[in-house]
Parts: structure tokens; sequence; C-alpha cells
């Protein structure tokens, strides 16, 4: 009996070692067998020119309808897209979608040698004077054409001396929040022109008039409202008064102050 008893459990300690091993060998084949249905599944990402991105290819890469129609208008003014900065200025992609898929630009040699010739002399590229800006400088700028060009240098012809400050860009016709922020980007102004302000307080009708997007029937307004308020506290109060243009604040701001 004792003989039986030792083979016997034996036996189903070697069966269940088999087993064990069995199991374990057949579990690795599975998930090598997985993994390589995966990586069947999933689309290979080869080097691409972000100049030609049609718009399959775009929606394929995680771009919206209006990243892909900025990234078309712009080559449709034959210009070039020649780093991934300028990918994402053009087109306004995320940050993280740019760093998915930049690896895998591919541009033509000239850009490459001409990016690494920029990298070696400057870390970063200094931004222009808009004062000093040419038709050709201001149109290199995304979402500026001929027309607008021509309307920064009208606009910057009426003041001797060109602009005070970038918020007066919004006085200009045509150009939208983004196609501002895009000249910022690019633009500075070395030597603002002089403005003298006035004293919010104590300007009488006559002198409110000569600031820009004020009339008669305003300036009336705001002598009222001052004599009934003893005085204004801050400049923004002004956007309270009826008519007044809210959105040209920041631009009558830069001839008012209060003491």
């Amino acid at each position: 009996m004792q003989i039986i008893f030792n083979f016997t459990s034996n036996k189903d300690f070697i069966v269940h070692q088999l087993d064990k091993e069995t199991l374990a060998v057949l579990e690795q084949e599975f998930n090598n067998l997985h993994q390589n249905n995966l990586e069947k599944k999933t689309p290979k990402q080869y080097p691409f020119s972000p100049n030609f991105i049609s718009s399959y290819k775009g929606y394929e890469l995680g771009m919206s309808l209006k990243q892909i129609e900025r990234l078309h208008n712009f080559r449709a003014n034959k210009k070039w897209i020649n780093s991934a900065q300028d990918f994402q200025m053009v087109t306004g992609v995320s940050d993280a979608l740019l760093t998915s898929i930049s690896p895998y630009f591919k541009f033509p040699k000239w850009a490459t040698q001409s990016q690494k010739k920029n990298k070696g002399t400057s870390k970063k590229q200094s931004k222009l004077d808009l004062n000093l800006a040419t038709s050709e400088q201001l149109q290199k700028v995304y979402g500026v054409g001929p027309t607008l060009s021509k309307r920064i240098l009208l606009y910057r012809k009426k003041f001797k001396g060109g602009f005070n400050d970038m918020a007066e860009l919004k006085a200009i016709y045509g150009l939208s929040e983004e196609v501002i922020n895009n000249i910022r980007a690019t633009f500075k102004i070395e030597y603002p022109r002089s403005i003298q302000r006035i004293n919010l307080n104590t300007a009488n009708q006559e002198d409110l008039v000569k600031i820009p997007f004020i009339g008669y029937e305003l300036a009336y307004n705001i002598v009222e409202k001052r004599m009934l308020k003893e005085g204004f506290n801050a400049i923004k109060e002004l956007t309270k008064l009826k008519d007044f243009p809210v959105d040209k604040i920041d631009i009558i701001s830069l001839y008012l102050y209060i003491n």
C-alpha cells in the first residue's frame, strides 16, 4: 500500500508540473501572436512632406478641417513650409499633435541646411520693426495679403512717427485678432511715436474729439458723465457709456490718463 501511495502521489505531482509548464509556454505563444496581430493592424508611418498634405492625409494625422484649410490656403499663395515651427504657425496645430507627427516631416536638403545654419548663427530670430516694415515683409505674415499690407502702411503713414502701440492694429479694417497676433509674433515697435496724453478728468469737449473714435456727441457724454460722477476713477469706466466703441478702448487709452 505504501508503494502504491508513493507512486500515485509522484505521478500527480509530475502531471501537475507538466501542465503548469505547458500553460506557461502556451501563454507566451498567445502573447506573441497577439502582439504581432496588433503590429499588423497599426498602420506604419512613413516620412512625408508637410507641404503636400491632402485632406485625407490631414484627417489621418488628426488635423481639423480648419487646420487643413489653413495649410492649403498658405500653399495656394505659393509659400512653403520649411520647418516644424512654420507648420504649427500656419496651421495652428497643438503642441501634442506637432510632437507626434513632426518626426516624420521631410524637407528639401536646402531647407534643412538653412535650418542648421540659422541654429548655428542665432538661437532666436529677432523681430522686425513694424514702423520700418515693407509691404513684402508684411505679406510674409500668415493672413496678410497685398490689400491688408497696403492698409497697414497707409495707417502708419497717417501719423508722424508711425505706430505708437500694437493696439492700433485694431483700427485697421479687415485685421482679425488672429492675424494681429501673427503680426505681434513677427514684429515689434522699436521706436513708438510720441503721443501727448490728456487728463480725462479735466479735458474739455474740444480736446476729447481730437482722440480717434471719439466724436462730438460721445465727447459731450463723457464730460456730462464726469460731472455726475465727480470724476472718473479708471479709463475703462468709459466703456459703460452709451455707443462707446468698446473694442477700441485700448487705442483710446493711449491718449488719456487720470490724475
